[in-house]
């Protein structure tokens, strides 16, 4: 009975259109911030910021970049990981050859380039779609896997290929700790999450709705499939590349062309799908489940005295992942999103059936 909208009227056009319109959700969020803003570094152990909630929240951010590309405009793409890895790299060159830069200009201009170069892969776009658009999008991924491996201008002729971030602070604040990482992470993808939640609500995304149901008709009433599908890529490849220099600055902290291999993109594509196409909510389901499934294969047989190798819980992750994407692309191809949508559902009309 608590989760009813008796008498919460609109009285404006402001106010119908809130992202939040039922006032229990706007509680719940704030309560979710409170947490991961307050609760969250009072409580957590280097232990969880590092291993979970810094990965799970760049992981989320990346996968809403995804999203916006496949969920809310319908095409495919399997190249993100070659987006992250471009965001990443331009990030740290900008950085080394321009020390002056700030950090976050730094990730700013890291997903312009990512932005250019998704861009320019999403061309093909234009004339071709499906598992067609799929392979182009995977020419990507190998394309810039090859790029930073053979050019040695993007390592900045190290010997090794790999690069190390140098002292990171931003506004003259150190930023040092896992705390100061998981906060600085928490910050961005808040911030980002807002605006691509805008943007899908906004003209634009109903004109990548309108292209991912039919582009065709989309086109007779007067989109303009070659804006709304290039705009798409290029709004994704931003937001992923953002994401790929977060991974890279804030996570990792030395990396290789590896981190970002075909292996990344696949699992992107992973969390849009069990979490929810066309969901952005969903996005974070799916980094949470991508997540939380690999340490709790690690913890849990450990706790019932169940001996399981390392060999044995990477079989299995993969099990499980692939047996979830048949089931939810067959029972519920709107993901856990959908299935947080129907309960709440059923709490508006609880205690009554329908």
């Amino acid at each position: 009975m608590f989760y009813r909208e008796n008498g919460q009227f609109k009285t404006s056009y402001r106010a119908d259109q809130q992202i939040l319109p039922i006032r229990q959700d706007r509680i719940f969020m704030a309560l979710l911030l409170a947490v991961a803003f307050v609760a969250v570094p009072m409580l957590a152990s280097d232990y969880l910021l590092r291993a979970v909630l810094i990965p799970f929240l760049i992981l989320a951010l990346a996968a809403v970049g995804l999203n916006i590309l496949v969920g809310y405009c319908g095409q495919i793409s399997l190249g993100t990981g070659a987006f992250m890895a471009v965001g990443a790299y331009a990030a740290w060159n900008f950085g080394v050859r321009v020390p002056e830069i700030p950090l976050l200009v730094q990730f700013l201009l890291g997903g312009l380039c990512a932005t250019a170069v998704g861009v320019v892969f999403g061309i093909p776009s234009l004339r071709i779609r499906g598992l067609y658009l799929a392979v182009a999008t995977l020419a990507a991924q190998f394309f810039v896997d090859w790029a930073f491996l053979r050019i040695p201008y993007f390592t900045n002729y190290s010997p090794s290929g790999n690069v190390s971030v140098p002292r990171l602070d931003v506004f003259g604040i150190p930023i040092q700790s896992a705390l100061d990482r998981y906060l600085l992470v928490l910050s961005i993808v808040v911030v980002f999450t807002l605006l691509a939640k805008n943007l899908v609500r906004g003209a634009i995304g109903r004109e990548w709705m309108a292209i991912r149901d039919m582009d065709v008709a989309a086109s007779v009433i007067g989109i303009r499939p070659v804006y709304a599908k290039l705009t798409a890529f290029a709004v994704s490849s931003f937001i992923v590349g953002v994401a790929g220099a977060l991974w890279g600055f804030l996570h990792l902290g030395s990396w290789e062309p590896l981190a970002f291999d075909l292996n990344r993109s696949f699992q992107l594509l992973f969390m849009v799908i069990i979490g929810g196409l066309g969901s952005l909510l969903g996005s974070f389901f799916g980094a949470a489940f991508i997540v939380l499934v690999p340490v709790a294969l690690a913890n849990v047989p450990h706790w019932f005295g169940v001996p399981l190798s390392v060999d044995t819980a990477a079989h299995i992750e993969h099990m499980i992942f692939g047996a979830l994407i048949v089931f939810f692309l067959i029972a519920e191809p709107h993901g856990l999103a959908r299935l947080w949508s129907i309960g709440k559902e059923k709490l508006r009309i609880w205690p009554f059936p329908h």
